[in-house]
């Protein structure tokens, strides 16, 4: 699972990428800048560019991360099946008829990132090392996404459209792969894509337009990463500097080398 990104810029370099864009945020002076380190699993609400689907414009919107299972009647299971909603395997919005995210295939979306974290288990080492992923040459990229809106009733009974999205992931490349070694969803990746695909996420008409998305592969040597200092339980990194800034962790071995290392992190 992709918990963790980053947004560290201006939004003016968004509305710069998508002239048209209609800003619905309801306040536009808010500086995302310290959106330095994100957890999606607390469902924060997040700007996102989406087309409405009997519509043809884009609104840039702040919705909450993780789609909202209405389906599901109890708070603490929906909470619960929730997190699993954070990400949104790719392969199954057309393979499935059925399934929650082909009903959701025309409800799409763009999530601006400066960059992703992800965790890479090292053998011998108590804790993993997380690393920052970005797409070279680009201050801002786009993955896609799916929305959905729902009706909230607040504290006060007063009733609220509520929008909430997730992000889609697909089978790691080489690099990616050996970074997000371990775990009940290891070897999985954001779906990174080109420009020229971002666009074409929004605009597609049928399924056949969608395919050359899902299919595309990022390339590795198309991505910049590196590792970062401790992402959990240490808000402050013992250089000052910001949390996608490059650390050094001392006898760190190569990406596919993660053989035994007799040193632990703490």
């Amino acid at each position: 699972m992709c918990w963790d990104i980053s947004l560290h810029s201006e939004v003016d370099i968004i509305k710069k990428g998508f002239p048209k864009l209609r800003d619905e945020r309801k306040q536009l002076d808010y500086d995302y800048r310290y959106f330095e380190n994100l957890q999606a699993i607390t469902f924060p609400a997040y700007p996102i560019i989406y087309k409405d689907k009997e519509g043809e414009e884009l609104g840039l919107q702040e919705m909450e991360w993780g789609v909202l299972p209405t389906y599901i009647q109890d708070p603490k299971e929906q909470e619960d099946r929730r997190r699993n909603m954070v990400n949104i395997r790719s392969e199954r919005i057309l393979s499935d008829g059925k399934s929650y995210w082909h009903r959701l295939k025309n409800q799409r979306c763009l999530i601006p990132v400066s960059g992703t974290f992800e965790h890479r288990k090292i053998h011998g080492w108590k804790k993993k090392v997380p690393y920052y992923i970005s797409e070279k040459g680009r201050e801002v990229f786009y993955i896609p996404g799916l929305y959905q809106w729902h009706e909230h009733v607040d504290q006060n009974g007063e009733l609220h459209k509520v929008g909430s999205f997730g992000m889609l992931t697909r089978e790691a490349n080489s690099v990616m792969g050996q970074i997000h070694n371990d775990g009940p969803n290891k070897r999985r990746m954001p779906l990174f894509l080109t420009p020229e695909l971002e666009q074409q996420w929004l605009s597609a008409k049928d399924d056949e337009a969608l395919m050359p998305i899902f299919n595309y592969e990022i390339s590795d040597q198309a991505l910049d990463y590196y590792p970062v200092y401790t992402l959990r339980g240490y808000p402050d990194r013992p250089d000052g500097k910001h949390r996608y800034e490059p650390y050094t962790w001392s006898d760190l071995p190569p990406l596919g080398q993660d053989g035994p290392i007799q040193q632990s992190l703490f």
